[in-house]
């Protein structure tokens, strides 16, 4: 009888032993963030904006390598032919949906609209802080919405955080897509919370400012040929009195020199910790400098460049032909941009005997890599990134005034620009804005989305890739003087294979969305 209720109170010890176990292990999971507690400071709303920052920052090489390789303002360059079999095939337009810059820059783009939209989900907006960090989330979604409205068309529109059961959104139209830029824009630049610079000098401003939030505003209805709307817009930023040209050397425009003068409108901040440089790790400068270990130095200025260099993303001739026919061959924009080889020689540069590079005679001045901007490894800059200049915004406003019938504004826009570069006035038109843009902004990975809007690229690059550039030294000793010459090999035989074609106004979304996502319709032509 003694152990009758044994079992019973074997089992009852058992269950409030399982009991206690369980409420000691009902540990919160550490590194993972409970939304619900989450971004209720402001400490923490400002680290969620920040985070818009970092992304942007990361994105830079891919977004800067892919607009620049899809213009016929340079050539993929390289050593060699395939030395970037990637690059390749988007400065020829022989790539396909598997390319993998346009799918790095896709995603880059929907992650800076992911943290957005967690910003405007999560965030109240209670405070100045997180006010901010709400009108930068909208300026930031905005952005990355232009890019991908401009270049692939219909996308997903992707406004919220999506629920496992949304993950495969379908495309959006076009009128829903710029709907929704202007309303985050308009939104952004009417809260006041935005930063604004002091005066066009104020070098200690580094957030989104409203004038920038203007600009991208003006250029989302631009894009969609609502002139008169971009014209006010612009010309508000022209007046502001918050940016300016720089009137310093012109050559220094893009260097560590000029970070955050008059014109930067955005930059992604770079610093020089000779403790921690690897912080500032990227490809873009090393692959952006000239093929240095091809090259030799004809006097000691060669010391005051980089040693390490790949040589992409080099001009095209035909683009110093346009700067030429516009300024002549001792134009001030023009040789502060570029340098002939000619040129190079007397900078310090030279080809060595035997070698060759992909080049055509031109190599882009305005991007040299000094070796003072990266003292410990060719890996790591300190040059700022540069998103926009204020150039820019007087050529978006000198397009716009003069499509809407604004004529004074759009000469006093157009020849700004042109005093600066010591250049005579000029009635603006649309054939004198293009060049102007063009020349100006050259290799600032603006071109491209340019020339697809105003419908020119099939004529400007049809034939892009039916020949590549060589320059090669064909003295094969030390006793034989340097021979340099231009030759062009042909590589590419079947014309359906290269060049731009009709499809190409449109990239294609990239192959990993097309499987992942049933609901997604590939664009035409892909």
């Amino acid at each position: 009888m003694k152990n009758k209720y044994l079992p019973l109170m074997i089992g009852g010890l058992l269950a409030l032993g399982l009991a206690s176990c369980e409420h000691t292990l009902d540990i919160p999971q550490k590194g993972v963030l409970d939304y619900s507690f989450y971004y209720r400071t402001d400490e923490q709303a400002e680290d969620a904006a920040n985070a818009l920052y970092i992304e942007l920052k990361s994105m830079y090489y891919n977004y800067t390598m892919l607009k620049n390789s899809l213009s016929d303002d340079v050539w993929a360059g390289g050593g060699g032919r395939n030395d970037n079999a990637e690059l390749e095939g988007c400065n020829e337009f022989s790539f396909g949906s598997d390319q993998s810059f346009i799918r790095s820059v896709w995603e880059a783009y929907y992650s800076l609209i992911y943290k957005a939209n967690v910003i405007l989900g999560h965030v109240e907006p209670e405070s100045d802080i997180k006010k901010r960090a709400h009108a930068e989330a909208r300026f930031f979604r905005a952005f990355a919405y232009f890019d991908l409205i401009s270049m692939w068309g219909e996308v997903p529109l992707v406004d919220r955080e999506l629920t496992p059961d949304e993950y495969q959104m379908p495309k959006s139209s076009q009128e829903e897509l710029w709907a929704l830029v202007e309303k985050d824009l308009t939104e952004a630049i009417a809260s006041g919370y935005l930063a604004e610079k002091k005066d066009a000098n104020d070098k200690t401003t580094w957030r989104i400012t409203k004038q920038l939030a203007q600009t991208m505003l003006g250029k989302a209805y631009l894009w969609q040929e609502k002139y008169a709307d971009a014209a006010n817009v612009l010309n508000e930023v022209r007046s502001s009195g918050k940016y300016a040209l720089y009137q310093g050397n012109y050559e220094d425009i893009l260097t560590y020199v000029a970070e955050y003068s008059c014109e930067s409108m955005l930059e992604s901040n770079r610093v020089l910790d000779t403790s921690n440089a690897w912080d500032e790790f990227s490809f873009f400068e090393v692959m952006n400098h000239w093929r240095m270990d091809n090259l030799e130095a004809t006097s000691t200025a060669f010391e005051n460049y980089k040693d390490t260099g790949w040589g992409f993303m080099v001009p095209q001739k035909n683009l110093y032909d346009a700067f030429v026919a516009e300024e002549g061959a001792e134009g001030y924009r023009l040789n502060q941009t570029m340098k002939t080889y000619a040129q190079m020689t007397e900078n310090g540069v030279k080809l060595q005997k035997g070698k060759s590079i992909v080049n055509e005679g031109v190599f882009l001045w305005k991007r040299r890599f000094s070796a003072a901007e990266a003292p410990i490894t060719f890996w790591c800059s300190f040059n700022n990134y540069r998103w926009m200049r204020y150039a820019e915004v007087l050529l978006l406003a000198a397009e716009a005034n003069f499509m809407a019938g604004n004529q004074s504004e759009a000469d006093a826009s157009l020849n700004e620009i042109r005093e600066r570069a010591k250049l005579p006035r000029k009635t603006a038109n649309m054939e004198a804005i293009k060049l102007e843009k063009r020349l100006e902004l050259c290799s600032e990975y603006t071109r491209y989305q340019d020339i697809i809007r105003w419908k020119d690229a099939e004529t400007l690059m049809k034939n892009q890739g039916a020949q590549t550039p060589l320059l090669v030294n064909k003295a094969n000793s030390v006793s034989e003087p340097d021979n340099v010459v231009v030759e062009y090999r042909q590589y590419n035989t079947d014309p359906n294979r290269y060049g731009f074609k009709s499809r190409h106004y449109r990239l294609p979304i990239p192959a990993t969305e097309m499987r992942l996502n049933p609901n997604m319709v590939q664009n035409d032509g892909w």
